[in-house]
């Protein structure tokens, strides 16, 4: 795996990139700002870029930004964002164009060296990550959509999904059969209006649906 790491600090962009080299995972560039992203994304071409949401000139959503335009300019581009803060609006924009191969972290989880492993090799495989204080921040601040006729068990199992895990990844978590959890999932598809479906189409709409609730 190619990755291209865009971050300010120079300790997060030389540990990050350590972590993933004691991982087998190579970075063919480390920039510092959203040009340089841009730029690297356009030399490389790799399959996936790990990208700070605040970075020079005004350390708002420069990273963002630069995230957003590389997957316009290249549909389907992997990219991991982390953050310092949950900054919901961040999430849910990113998502818009499309949750195959997004993720969006806290800066803490790097700490958590198997978790961010984890999550930087589902997004480069097309997954989601989202972190789980995003998902329940947004959960809490959710009124009036569909997911508020949700049972709790199957918001549990939808957060679930957005933090990209599969049907028996979910039942191992949550300790139910697999059977259950495909009820649920169904469910929960019916619910949204979204046919009832496992497969991976469906599952990206539910969980759009559900972050931008």
């Amino acid at each position: 795996m190619r990755v291209v790491i865009a971050e300010d600090s120079v300790l997060l962009r030389e540990g990050v990139q350590r972590l993933l080299a004691d991982e087998g995972i190579e970075t063919v560039a480390a920039v510092e700002n959203g040009d340089g992203l841009l730029d690297a994304v356009t030399e490389h071409k790799p399959d996936l870029c790990v990208v700070d949401v605040r970075m020079p000139p005004t350390f708002t959503d420069e990273g963002l930004r630069a995230a957003i335009e590389c997957r316009r300019r290249y549909p389907g581009l992997p990219v991991l964002v982390l953050s310092q803060y949950v900054e919901e609006r961040y999430a849910v924009e990113l998502l818009a164009g499309g949750a195959s191969g997004v993720g969006y972290l806290l800066k803490e989880r790097v700490a958590d060296v198997k978790e961010f492993v984890d999550a930087v090799r589902r997004v480069a495989d097309g997954g989601t990550s989202i972190d789980h204080e995003v998902i329940t921040q947004l959960m809490v601040r959710s009124r009036k959509s569909p997911v508020d006729s949700l049972t709790p068990r199957e918001r549990e199992v939808l957060g679930l999904m957005a933090q990209g895990l599969s049907n028996t990844a979910i039942a191992a978590t949550l300790v139910v059969s697999d059977g259950a959890v495909e009820k649920h999932v169904g469910n929960i598809f019916a619910k949204l209006g979204l046919e009832p479906s496992n497969s991976e189409h469906r599952r990206v709409r539910a969980v759009l649906a559900y972050l931008d609730s």
